[in-house]
Parts: structure tokens; C-alpha cells; sequence
């Protein structure tokens, strides 16, 4: 199979995974059938979908006469059955729950042709295990895209133990097609690069505060305006290069002794959690969220992220 055979999508989701690769799709001409459980949940994933094209629209990201276009290429469907119609590739963003995937993956196999190309939106499940539940295990894949997906360029194509080289190639080829930034891994790991990248800052930031290095505030700061703007031109590895591997080689001799290496869970994230205190979500976590400063964050950071892909489109052209 190539990718210039992929014609239709099965994208199976309205949350905001599912409304955000829905239009990433029919943005790049695709038509996709997008499945949701009721017609309620048809409508949020629709009012999700004209909201970033607005967005886009406003950030000059696309003109309004293609509006009616991509809305036309997406058609909200209640049954798998209706969703699997000639799909040639099926991209999956529903609970993250190994049974509620392999239920959903089960029945499509029975519904979807030979060649349809599986691909789950985890963030971190094995893709070999959700697998386990289908007879195409070589047609199986992650396709992580990084939330939100109409903003966030990145997504981590990841083969299961069973997938074949193929359908790791034609998927980043789709991805590439629909303007994403594909990074694909040579094998199956947990939270593959991005979250176990992530997840390592994390536990930093959270010691560092647990230990009385510094606030909370002093750590976002340290990163916003240092390693987060140095990272988004150059990833660790370039920027240990461009800094000098003998000057990291020297720097880990005596700092990684005095990091974190706790394999539990933060004691700071772990009290958070048992009072319920959930972040932005439940209006504290470890900060306190009122609607203004929620809204304003979430603008500033969606400000920031149409910034760059006007940026990206730029580089390629």
C-alpha cells in the first residue's frame, strides 16, 4: 500500500483529539467519516472542528471560501459500521482504556478492508498489546498526536512488535501530507519520547520545589524564558553540541548525583491528587485558577502556538 492510495479516514473520536485530527485530515482534502457515540457527541465534535477553522481563519492560516470545503469533506457518522466505509486509514482517539480500544479495533477488523492501515492516538498504551486484538497486527500503529493536534505540530509514529516497516513509512508519509511533524521510533517504549522527555522535567521541577531549592514560580520562569525558548530551536542532543560535550560531560559529574531518580510518584503530586485539587480542570492544583487567569494563559499559549506554525509555514515553502 502507498500513501497516495489513502483516500478516505475513519476517525473515530469527537473529544479533542478527535475533532482536532478530524480537521487536520479534511484540511489536506481528505474526506473523513468522524465517529461519535450519539448525535450530541456529533455536534460538540462539529462546533470543535468550525472553532479552529475560525481560529485559523482569524491567524490568516486559511481563507474563508475553503472553509465550506473541509467542512464538506466531514461527515459525523454514530456507527462504526457507517465509519469504516471504504476508510483506508483509521485513526483512533478514544478513552484512553486498553479494553474500551481493543473492543472498538476488534469490530473494525471485522468491517474494514485488507489494506485499512490501524493507527491508535495513545499517549503511551502499548501498541502491541491493543494489537493482541486484531487478526492485521502488521497494520497496526501509534500515531500520537500532541494535544492539542490542530495546533501542535508533533506526532510520534510508534510500531507495535508485529507492524511492519511499511506501515511505519506510508503513516509518517500521511502525516507529512497533512502537515504534521512525524518522529518515528525504532521500537515500542513507554510514553514513547515526548512524555518520557517530559515526565523527566517534571520530576525535577517538582524536587526542586519539595526540597526547598526554589518556588514554583521560580521553576516556570527558569524554563519559559531559558530552556523553552533555546528548545524550540534546538532539541537537547544539538544543543549539548552547540554548547560543547566537554562542558556536559564535566556539568554531569557533579550534578546528576544531586537529581532526582525517585521512581515514585512526587509527594507534591501525590497530596495534590488525594484532595482533589486536579489543576486548571478543578480550579487549583499547584496553582489557584480563576476563569480570567485560565482564559488568559490558554490565549497566550494558543497565541504562541499559531505564531509558530505561520513560522513552519514559512520554512516550507
Amino acid at each position: 500500500m502507498n500513501v497516495e492510495d489513502i483516500k478516505t479516514i475513519c476517525n473515530l473520536g469527537t473529544g479533542t483529539m478527535g475533532f482536532g485530527t478530524t480537521v487536520m485530515f479534511a484540511m489536506a482534502g481528505y474526506n473523513v467519516r468522524m465517529y461519535g457515540r450519539s448525535e450530541a457527541s456529533i455536534t460538540r465534535g462539529l462546533a470543535g472542528i468550525k472553532a479552529a477553522l475560525a481560529t485559523y481563519y482569524e491567524h490568516g492560516l486559511v481563507q474563508q471560501p475553503d472553509i465550506a470545503a473541509v467542512m464538506g469533506r466531514i461527515q459525523g457518522v454514530t456507527t462504526l459500521e457507517e465509519a469504516a466505509i471504504d476508510a483506508d486509514f483509521v485513526i483512533e482517539s478514544v478513552a484512553e482504556d486498553i479494553a474500551v480500544k481493543q473492543a472498538v479495533f476488534t469490530k473494525l477488523d471485522g468491517l474494514c478492508a485488507g489494506h485499512t492501515i490501524f493507527a491508535t492516538n495513545t499517549s503511551g498504551l502499548s501498541p502491541t498489546t491493543i494489537a493482541e486484538a486484531v487478526g492485521r497486527k502488521d497494520k497496526f500503529v501509534v500515531a500520537h498526536f500532541w494535544n492539542p493536534p490542530h495546533l501542535m505540530p508533533l506526532v510520534e509514529v510508534v510500531p507495535g512488535k508485529y507492524t511492519t516497516q511499511e506501515t511505519v513509512d506510508v503513516t509518517w508519509q500521511l502525516m507529512e501530507k497533512i502537515g504534521k511533524k512525524p518522529v518515528a521510533l525504532k521500537r515500542e517504549a513507554m510514553g514513547f519520547i515526548g512524555n518520557r522527555l517530559q515526565l523527566a522535567l517534571l520530576r525535577e521541577a517538582l524536587y526542586i520545589v519539595e526540597s526547598g531549592i526554589a518556588s514554583k514560580e521560580a521553576v516556570d520562569t527558569t524554563v519559559k524564558y531559558s530552556l523553552g525558548r533555546r528548545l524550540s530551536t534546538t532539541g537537547p542532543l544539538e544543543s549539548a553540541d552547540l554548547g560543547g560535550l566537554d562542558i556536559f560531560y564535566n556539568i554531569s559529574r557533579y550534578l546528576l548525583a544531586d537529581l532526582s531518580n525517585s521512581t515514585g510518584i512526587s509527594p507534591l503530586l501525590q497530596a495534590a491528587v488525594d484532595k482533589g485539587t486536579l489543576g486548571a480542570k478543578t480550579g487549583s492544583g499547584l496553582y489557584e485558577w480563576t476563569p480570567e487567569e485560565l482564559e488568559k494563559i490558554k490565549r497566550t499559549r494558543e497565541d504562541m502556538l499559531l505564531e509558530w506554525l505561520h513560522r513552519d509555514r514559512q520554512e516550507n515553502k
